[in-house]
């Protein structure tokens, strides 16, 4: 089996875009499409084809392009069974569980609803990569637009169940306010001190924080850390629930 080539790149403000190639069988997927011209450009630049659309979820930007790019490339557009009549073109709906194939490599479809009611993320385990919309990010998860603390909660548990290599490729670059953020709830991990470090000198010199690994977001991330007893005495939280731990950070970082 070839390897599986992945292009990242900005669109729009502080979104990523990504592209996915296949070189044997000649198939391209965007996932997501935030934005028409960043992702042209990136064909471009790789001479690749559009062929597919992976879509995470409806918010505008994560869609916009899809209509376009279906005209110019005849591409087709898979998304979540729950948000497809929100998905413009989609021609496929995928559940949680389901598994398909994009040329030679499958991709296991996870649900990982919260930021919206039917999210789900793209996890190639051949490629050891996880596309996670924005369900995970750097040093984060997305905000709870139509899903509760406890819903999000459960889509991470599923997201760091994957192994502890899988790379993680998410929506936007948010990686220097988070970490911010995460150091006022995990103020002495020594991991994320350095982490955050990075992330400032890596953003100081213009390139992208990801992607990153679940191993990188369960040492540093305080979304996924939850059981740490740190975090716990922190919050004033020790004999709380793993859930309600999530929700008060959460509950921070909304007033952050």
């Amino acid at each position: 089996m070839s390897n599986l080539q992945i292009e990242q790149f900005t669109a729009r403000s502080d979104n990523f875009g990504v592209l996915i190639h296949d070189p044997d069988a000649n198939l391209t997927a965007s996932i997501d499409a935030p934005e028409l011209q960043p992702i042209l450009d990136a064909l471009r630049r790789r001479g690749w084809n559009l062929t597919h659309i992976f879509t995470t979820h409806h918010h505008g930007d994560h869609i916009e392009a899809n209509l376009a790019l279906k005209q110019r490339f005849g591409v087709e557009i898979i998304g979540p069974q729950d948000e497809k009549a929100q998905i413009p073109g989609i021609d496929r709906a995928v559940s949680h569980g389901e598994r398909f194939q994009f040329g030679n490599f499958s991709v296991d479809v996870i649900s990982t609803p919260g930021h919206t009611a039917g999210e789900i993320s793209f996890y190639i385990p051949a490629a050891k990569v996880v596309f996670t919309g924005d369900t995970l990010f750097s040093l984060g998860c997305g905000r709870l637009f139509e899903g509760t603390p406890v819903t999000m909660f459960r889509s991470l548990q599923r997201l760091i169940a994957l192994p502890a290599e899988t790379e993680i490729y998410c929506g936007h670059e948010y990686s220097e306010s988070n970490a911010r953020f995460a150091l006022t709830i995990d103020p002495d991990n020594s991991a994320l001190k350095e982490r955050a470090r990075q992330i400032t000198a890596l953003r100081e010199a213009g390139l992208p924080t990801l992607p990153t690994t679940i191993l990188r977001e369960m040492a540093t991330n305080p979304f996924l850390r939850w059981h740490d007893p740190s975090i716990r005495r922190n919050l004033n939280m020790d004999k709380a629930s793993d859930e309600a731990v999530f929700a008060e950070i959460r509950k921070r970082k909304d007033n952050f």
